[in-house]
């Protein structure tokens, strides 16, 4: 049992009254809940079960002795103690109760809330540290029982009052009194008030200041206070019945206008970052953070969510999508932004129609949360099932054109012309007068067709975001085995304004009937095969799926590869020069798991964002659990009935974690597939499955590995493992880069680079005018000749690099990086960079 320092608990309870036949109650309660495990919950307890099995008189007697005792734990300042008990206080408020009037204004006194006293921080106390909002419900079922007694409404009046007068945040609470208070004509209202301690909260303020008492002030109250009403998951059918009500009362056009604006204020809210300090127990904290709305603002936004529901434009389902994105953004030491505020954005859009299932499709592959990512899936799964389809031709439908043909769409502002074209993945807009190329848009436009404008960047931001989900969707589909049958293929793909700049660069099996198989891709208005030959055209009966390398010979590979070279084809996705994992005879002895991966060191939170993007399942490790346990991220294989498994653990070196106790680094150990409980061994494994999971593994250490850092061995590093650091960052090269390998073997000769460059086993080598560089093809670091002195340079991310380079896929970042290394170190005696030169000179 804790410690209850002045106190032992007979004694408590005797001293602060408790009645005799409560007293051991009371002390088999506290000292079970004292006891417990953080992982046990209060109403786990016998003790708590058996007073829920008493009488609801009972209930409230133990809660009234509770509070009591919890004034004088206060007091002797055993908080401890006081912590456990409002616990336990707590769970008996969400039960059934049996007091008086006057017995809950005692526990309201008793919280500290006793205006005869002038304790103000003692009120503060009673509001943040006791289930004040539970109890008020509590009294509110009650008085919709009996009379309110005065001494009662006195009561409430001081409450009410002492809320609003010190703009305490406890908009909720104030509309319950009032309504107990039975005050609910408009010009008996007291004035809203909103927290301001955030733009949203300053904006509503002066909306409402301006509606003074004019002729729509009494319908616009009532509206935003329904809204402040906004608890729970989902909005209940007496909400939306009242918002209903509320909404034709102010008018649905100017509602709509309205909450628009709002919706897309919120979207483009900032984060604000404040630095705290506080005093405790004689040391000084300071601390940052973090604040997007005030709570009663999170819950006003969740009410006019739901509100726009009914209402919803396009300009409206955007910002609900960028907003929802936003409270799903996780914000160190805190989580996720605004958890529930996304919840409702995903129920909007839910209720959104296909273009609502749009954009939660891009979404679903934007956050990285499973608990979310899983809240959309249902959504989505919802909406599929109410339509009588599958999720995945529910996403095919949901998918915009933005009025796209062949990838562009043409509009015409006055004399001015623009073009939206997707290019290289990347969705710009280009303008022009009288056929004249103009750098921007013309600034006469904004006065005379700013609302074409507006709506012109927004149908560039969303193809760029369809376009990028759409990718990402194609990519995730190869372990879920899809077949599409060609008269939906061609109707929602091939003929698609936005979806054809996706499907016409890759490469597609197309199944028959009988069995048989022909892979093609569309080029020059035409099936072809990997020779270049035209083929048949798919018949109402084929499917297609997509092609993977893993599915066909090596000289067909190499065919395909020749192909897309020849015609300059860039394909969205890695496809033709995807990477192929195959079993290894080491995997086969061993059989039920592959060390291929195992022995890397990886920065935690990288590794656990990628895995995450990938569709991966991970929890950070910290050091104060699972210290020296092995842990894994996995990945749910549905249509095969496997989980993949890979394994990692802590790297615990020089106390390696960040302030919130999370290890820096994790070593990396087996991949493994299990069913149910049961590990299967690896040939068991479909060959294109396996291929998928070992190159996302493949991805997290190549992407996440601290030999990928140039800056890692200099800036200290964990010094046990820079021998690591050196051997990733200049050894044997992994599937990745031997892919990259060969696309660099290609490219090279054909760029600037190719007269003094060269590809020697797993680096490019480059002679510039002043030495010799290597860089190395896996990592992108550099060493110079003839020491292998190591040359650190830092690219620069933000900076547009090989735009000139034909590159046969998207998406390979360190290409892009080497390419532009060796760009830069060819004219050696021309780079300025002070860090650089003095490197090379050194």
């Amino acid at each position: 049992m804790l410690s209850t320092k002045l106190y032992s608990l007979p004694e408590l309870f005797a001293d602060t009254g408790a009645e005799q036949e409560l007293r051991p109650v009371l002390i088999a309660l506290t000292e079970e809940a004292s006891d417990k495990p953080y992982t046990i919950k209060i109403t786990d307890l016998p003790a708590y079960a058996t007073v829920c099995e008493e009488s609801p008189r009972f209930r409230g007697r133990i809660a009234l002795a509770l509070t009591q005792a919890m004034t004088e734990c206060v007091r002797q300042q055993n908080f401890q103690l006081r912590f456990t008990m409002t616990d336990i206080l707590t769970a008996l408020m969400r039960t059934r109760m049996q007091l008086s009037q006057e017995e809950y204004v005692n526990l309201f006194r008793g919280f500290g809330l006793d205006f005869s006293k002038t304790d103000y921080e003692a009120r503060r106390t009673g509001l943040g540290l006791y289930p004040f909002s539970l109890t008020l419900g509590q009294l509110q079922k009650l008085l919709k029982k009996e009379d309110i007694q005065e001494a009662t409404r006195a009561y409430l009046l001081q409450l009410l009052n002492y809320l609003e007068t010190h703009h305490l945040n406890e908009t909720k609470a104030s509309v319950k009194i009032r309504e107990m208070l039975g005050v609910t004509e408009p010009e008996q209202l007291p004035k809203l008030v909103f927290p301001t301690n955030d733009a949203f909260g300053q904006a509503l303020t002066e909306f409402v200041r301006t509606l003074e008492n004019g002729p729509e002030a009494g319908s616009w109250m009532r509206l935003l206070q329904l809204c402040q009403k906004a608890t729970g998951a989902q909005p209940t059918a007496k909400f939306q019945k009242e918002a209903g009500a509320a909404v034709a009362a102010v008018g649905t056009e100017l509602v709509a206008s309205h909450i628009e604006v709002w919706l897309s204020a919120l979207a483009k809210l900032p984060v604000q970052e404040l630095n705290r300090t506080n005093t405790y127990g004689g040391h000084t904290y300071t601390y940052t953070e973090r604040h997007f709305l005030s709570g009663p603002n999170q819950e006003l936004a969740k009410g006019l969510l739901w509100i726009s529901a009914s209402l919803l434009t396009p300009t409206m389902l955007h910002s609900v999508a960028e907003l929802a994105a936003k409270c799903y953004r996780k914000i160190p030491e805190k989580g996720q932004l605004a958890a529930s505020l996304g919840n409702a954005c995903v129920w909007v859009l839910a209720k959104g129609g296909l273009p609502g299932v749009a954009h939660l499709s891009r979404l679903h592959g934007v956050v990285k949360q499973a608990n979310t990512q899983t809240l959309i899936g249902r959504s989505i799964e919802k909406a599929a099932l109410e339509l009588g389809m599958t999720p995945a031709e529910l996403e095919d439908m949901a998918v915009p054109d933005f009025g796209l043909q062949g990838g562009r769409a043409e509009y015409t502002l006055g004399d001015y012309r623009a073009v939206l074209t997707l290019v290289g993945g990347k969705a710009e807009v280009q303008w022009s007068k009288s056929g004249k190329p103009l750098k921007s848009a013309p600034t006469a436009l904004k006065s005379t067709h700013g609302q074409e404008l507006l709506n012109l960047k927004l149908a560039q931001t969303q193809a760029q975001h369809a376009y990028s989900a759409q990718r990402d969707r194609l990519d995730r589909s190869y372990v879920a085995d899809r077949r599409i049958t060609w008269p939906r293929f061609r109707r929602y793909y091939m003929e698609h304004g936005l979806m054809e700049k996706l499907v016409h660069p890759l490469i597609w099996r197309i199944h028959h009937p009988d069995g048989s198989h022909q892979d093609a891709l569309w080029l020059q208005d035409a099936w072809r095969n990997a020779q270049g030959k035209v083929v048949p055209e798919p018949t109402d009966a084929d499917t297609l799926q997509l092609w993977h390398p893993v599915l066909a010979a090596t000289e067909e590979v190499l065919a395909w590869r020749t192909l897309l070279d020849e015609n300059q084809l860039r394909q969205p996705l890695k496809q033709a020069y995807r990477e192929v994992y195959l079993l290894t005879p080491p995997e086969e002895r061993t059989r039920t798991y592959s060390n291929r991966m195992a022995a890397h060191v990886l920065r935690q939170h990288q590794f656990s964002s990628l895995a995450k993007l990938r569709g991966w399942r991970y929890s950070l490790m910290g050091a104060y659990d699972k210290g020296y346990e092995s842990d894994a991220a996995t990945l749910e294989l549905p249509v095969q009935g496997l989980q993949a498994q890979f394994w990692v653990s802590e790297v615990n070196a020089d106390e390696a974690w960040n302030a919130t106790g999370i290890w820096n680094y994790v070593s990396t150990d087996q991949v493994r597939f299990v069913r149910g409980e049961e590990t299967i061994s690896l040939p068991e494994v479909p060959p294109l499955v396996f291929s998928e999971v070992m190159r996302d593994v493949d991805l997290f250490v190549g992407v996440a590995s601290v030999g990928n850092d140039p800056l890692w061995r200099d800036n200290g590093g964990l010094p046990v493992y820079r021998d690591y650091w050196e051997s990733y960052s200049f050894g044997e090269l992994g599937e990745v880069a031997k892919n990259r390998k060969l696309a660099l073997e290609r490219l090279v000769p054909r760029l600037k680079i190719g007269k003094v460059s060269e590809i020697k086993d797993r680096f490019l080598v480059v002679r510039g005018k002043l030495r010799t560089y290597k860089i190395h093809l896996g990592s992108g670091n550099i060493l110079m000749e003839p020491n292998d002195q190591y040359l650190c340079i830092v690219p620069d991310r933000s900076v547009k690099t090989t735009t000139d380079v034909f590159l046969p896929f998207e998406g390979d970042a360190v290409l892009s990086i080497i390419l532009s290394k060796a760009l830069l170190l060819m004219d050696d005696d021309k780079i300025t960079d002070a860090t650089i030169v003095r490197q090379i000179k050194r």
